[in-house]
């Protein structure tokens, strides 16, 4: 078994794209960064390739991956060639979860946009406070929790109520 993003065939899994119960194979390194984990941006080049795979859970995933990372150019070009069916892209725009994540003016959040801090923020056991205006990029959403997100700020992974931030 291969990965369907890029080809390794070392640690491939299956991994489930829901809220269907179709799977893909994935690798560690692939699998990790579908669930928001850090993973080098270079390697999501091979979505470039990926999203013309004939399977539909494929495209789904390929298109919800370069979504979060639509801020890179190599990601904005291939959304703009991306063509999905109808049904296809409501697949991939419902995420799995019923859980919508808002921002403090009230526009839908995804995993992996950019947000910026609307007010000065006490990080708890952080010692620091995140201070108005900072960016937070490449979000990730809590799946149980419409009212938090988690991101990096100073270099620490925090929670972050969405009701203080703004997408940007």
């Amino acid at each position: 078994m291969i990965c369907a993003f890029c080809d390794s065939g070392r640690d491939v899994a299956r991994v489930d794209v829901a809220p269907r119960s179709d799977s893909v194979p994935l690798c560690k390194t692939c699998a990790e960064g579908i669930k928001g984990h850090d993973v080098p941006t270079d390697h999501w080049h091979c979505l470039s390739t990926a999203m013309w795979s004939q399977e539909p859970a494929v495209q789904v995933l390929c298109w919800r991956m370069l979504n979060r990372l639509r801020d890179q150019a190599f990601a904005a070009d291939a959304l703009e060639m991306l063509y999905l069916e109808p049904e296809v892209l409501d697949w991939a725009q419902s995420g799995g979860s019923d859980v919508i994540h808002r921002d403090s003016n009230g526009d839908v959040l995804a995993a992996g946009d950019t947000v910026v801090l609307i007010k000065d923020l006490v990080v708890k056991g952080g010692g620091f406070t995140a201070k108005r205006g900072t960016a937070v990029t490449r979000i990730s959403l809590l799946a149980d929790t419409a009212s938090q997100i988690e991101g990096r700020v100073e270099g620490q992974r925090i929670v972050i109520l969405t009701e203080f931030v703004k997408k940007r």
